[in-house]
């Protein structure tokens, strides 16, 4: 049997990112998980955030993969106050459902493992927001030892995961 874990993750990806995306899937299943994903696994029947509420009550935990979806090569940051901070260096942004999904998650107190593609920044990627550790988002040519780091992350986390799951279904059957 495989424990449902609900994955936080944009549908639109480019080859290199669903790459990296594989890599963290491949990982879960290894470990007896079972990724759900709205767009991927599984195709909303009614408002969006909605389904994501009620998937994520059947999950015993969540992965946030913050991919660029956006990128900016200017802007100006809190635009018109007294800290208004212009870039010219770019700026990287992920989907705004990784913050959405995420609350949720977060609410629910489920065990959640967030991992940020190059330098995304802000809400949940941002250190020490939800008690969580920021990861690296794995690239497709993993190294053998970056790998079995991640493994170990997986590990942990998932620990956390069959608790919830466990600890829920006891609950259920008094």
């Amino acid at each position: 049997m495989r424990i449902p874990v609900f994955v936080s993750c944009p549908t639109v990806l480019n080859p290199a990112q669903e790459a990296a995306r594989g890599v963290v899937v491949e990982e879960l299943e290894k470990l007896k998980l079972e990724p759900r994903a709205i767009g991927r696994s599984d195709k909303p029947t009614v408002e969006p955030l909605l389904e994501v509420h009620v998937m994520a009550t059947h999950c015993s935990g969540g992965v946030i993969l913050g991919f660029e979806q956006f990128y900016a090569k200017r802007g100006i940051a809190k635009r018109g106050t007294q800290k208004e901070t212009p870039t010219s260096s770019g700026a990287a942004y992920p989907s705004p459902w990784n913050h959405l999904e995420a609350g949720v998650l977060f609410s629910l107190g489920l065990p959640m493992l967030v991992f940020r593609e190059g330098e995304i920044r802000g809400g949940i990627f941002d250190d020490g927001v939800a008690n969580v550790f920021i990861h690296q988002m794995p690239e497709a040519g993993i190294s053998p030892e970056r790998r079995e780091e991640l493994r170990e992350t997986l590990l942990k986390w998932q620990g956390q995961v069959q608790h919830h799951y466990y600890r829920d279904r006891r609950q259920l059957s008094v």
